[in-house]
């Protein structure tokens, strides 16, 4: 039988939960609830099962887990509500309890393990600069891979230090360690994701750095929105298409259809809608058209949250439904390693013929 459980983090969002008025209006936009049906798995029911958790009321037991961890904390929740419930939060404190009591799912445990014993959630032994075959040095520009583009998406990386090559950009690769939002987001104790943040920057201003490029959506939300709560961020983030926007970029033309995927990260997170289209309208003869669902309203891909290590079914459905959205197009870009793997998995669950790609490669293709 499960046990009740201690939330100490929860207690202090207890106003928070209170304030849902269970309206539903969350209902229309969760990624996870179109897929699941269950009240349980939408904002409204997790705010009541975090209450419920913090009461003592509701057991940890495994429905409850799954709820709370089929979250992709894509926030557009929050962005629906009408009472403004900071449901990511709530979310993510009642991962820090459970966590805490012992009640962390075995896909996530073994990542965290990677990212304490080897800076990394896969495992690697060899560092982000030697992996890609980089020596870091001190320059004014320092770019932070972030670990999927560095061990699983190594095109993704290539594709944006050959950018900064062709610019003439003075640049390095920073000596990084997982950003830390992989531990973050599945409920890991504030204290070890702070020494992860600390690594960074102790590592990044060491080297003289001062502009921090990303080409991952996930890294750049925990530098620009996460960091500042915990250490002090001496230098200036940017995320790649932020840099390329102030860019004069000689492109050769695309006579394609393209639209554009927002990773919730980038978007509602950090805020950057423009900066991608305005890249992708430096492109000759390109043919852009936007999704029904885009921008702030932007659907999730499935691919955060931890949703696709624990719920790879769901996970999959979600992007399968996001990529027939872009039925109309020839190339479906996006700005995040994360969202490319999972809208690739989703394109094959549904069979589409579209092209996913991330803005970095396009670019680097016709530059």
């Amino acid at each position: 039988m499960a046990d009740y459980i201690e939330c100490k983090n929860l207690k202090d969002l207890k106003t928070e939960m209170m304030t849902c008025t269970m309206c539903g209006f969350c209902k229309s936009v969760c990624p996870a609830f179109e897929n699941t049906g269950w009240d349980r798995g939408v904002a409204r029911g997790r705010m009541v099962l975090s209450y419920g958790l913090m009461q003592k009321e509701i057991p940890a037991d495994k429905s409850v887990i799954e709820a709370l961890y089929q979250c992709t904390t894509c926030k557009d929740c929050e962005r629906r509500c009408p009472s403004k419930v900071r449901v990511v939060d709530v979310v993510e404190s009642a991962r820090r309890d459970l966590v805490a009591a012992g009640n962390i799912l075995p896909q996530h445990e073994k990542v965290v393990k990677n990212i304490l014993q080897f800076g990394n959630p896969f495992g690697e032994e060899k560092s982000v600069p030697e992996t890609l075959g980089q020596v870091p040095k001190k320059a004014k520009v320092g770019y932070f891979v972030g670990c999927t583009s560095a061990y699983r998406n190594t095109s993704t990386a290539k594709a944006t230090i050959s950018i900064l090559t062709k610019l003439g950009e003075d640049f390095t690769l920073v000596n990084e360690v997982c950003c830390g939002s992989v531990m973050q987001r599945v409920g890991w104790s504030d204290a070890d994701v702070a020494a992860q943040m600390q690594k960074n920057i102790d590592a990044i201003t060491a080297q003289g750095v001062e502009t921090v490029v990303f080409s991952c959506a996930g890294c750049y939300r925990m530098f620009k929105e996460e960091y500042p709560k915990y250490v002090e961020v001496p230098f200036k983030v940017l995320h790649i298409s932020e840099y390329l926007d102030t860019k004069d970029l000689p492109l050769a033309a695309l006579k394609k259809k393209v639209t554009y995927h927002d990773p919730c990260h980038l978007g509602r997170h950090a805020g950057v809608y423009k900066a991608p289209r305005n890249v992708l309208a430096k492109i000759p003869e390109i043919e852009f058209k936007e999704m029904a669902r885009n921008s702030a309203t932007s659907r999730c891909c499935g691919g955060g949250g931890g949703v696709r290590s624990a719920y790879p079914d769901l996970s999959a459905q979600i992007a399968a439904d996001r990529v027939e959205e872009a039925s109309f197009a020839d190339i479906l870009v996006t700005s995040c390693p994360f969202c490319v793997n999972n809208l690739k998995v989703g394109k094959d669950q549904c069979k589409s013929d579209v092209e996913i790609v991330d803005l970095v490669e396009l670019v680097e293709s016709l530059l």
